[in-house]
């Protein structure tokens, strides 16, 4: 049990663990683990999407593709080109003595291998919450937003990724939430 305890504080850190990349974008900021939750509820849009993915696998991917990052941190595309880390090292260390050792390391090497039509479309999930990132970011104004745009729209490798992807570019941020079409932000009346 403790070795369970461990992990459950190890995924902690995950909350507390920056992603890097916004440095360089000048704006937006997010955990690791607030960037595994919307990777987790992307890949759960695009299993539905997807008529042959194992919804169940394709999460559960998700939630771990960036749980090495406790450990070795996010590098951001500028930190690779001079840091290299030691992922499978950080791998052997994170799951040693777990009772689901050889679970998670059977979803690693899926997530590393990529042959997969789960991993593949969680290596989707995974950029397309950064495009989503970046659309909010273009929205609210950031000229840097479409540069990354258009790389991380060059990363898309399934058609259903990239066919989120493109609704995506195309749907302004705030439609969730901000009906222009409607009087009640005039009139603010309560229903009833």
């Amino acid at each position: 049990m403790k070795t369970i305890a461990d992990f459950l504080f190890e995924a902690g850190m995950l909350k507390r663990t920056p992603r890097t990349g916004f440095q360089f974008l000048g704006s937006g900021s997010e955990s690791v683990a607030e960037h595994i939750l919307r990777t987790a509820y992307t890949a759960f849009c695009l299993a539905h999407i997807s008529e042959k993915a194992d919804k169940n696998k394709l999460i559960l991917l998700a939630l771990f593709h960036d749980f090495l990052e406790a450990r070795i941190g996010d590098l951001n595309y500028m930190n690779k080109k001079y840091t290299a880390t030691d992922e499978k090292k950080a791998m052997e260390d994170a799951v040693k003595g777990l009772p689901f050792e050889t679970d998670l390391r059977e979803l690693f090497e899926e997530l590393w291998e990529e042959k997969t039509l789960e991993s593949k479309l969680v290596k989707d999930a995974d950029n397309i919450e950064l495009l989503l990132q970046l659309k909010e970011q273009k929205d609210l104004g950031n000229p840097y937003a479409d540069d990354w745009i258009y790389f991380t729209l060059q990363r898309l490798v399934t058609e259903e990724g990239k066919k989120l992807a493109e609704i995506i570019i195309n749907t302004d941020s705030t439609n969730w939430w901000f009906d222009k079409t409607s009087d009640w932000w005039i009139n603010a009346k309560k229903e009833k």
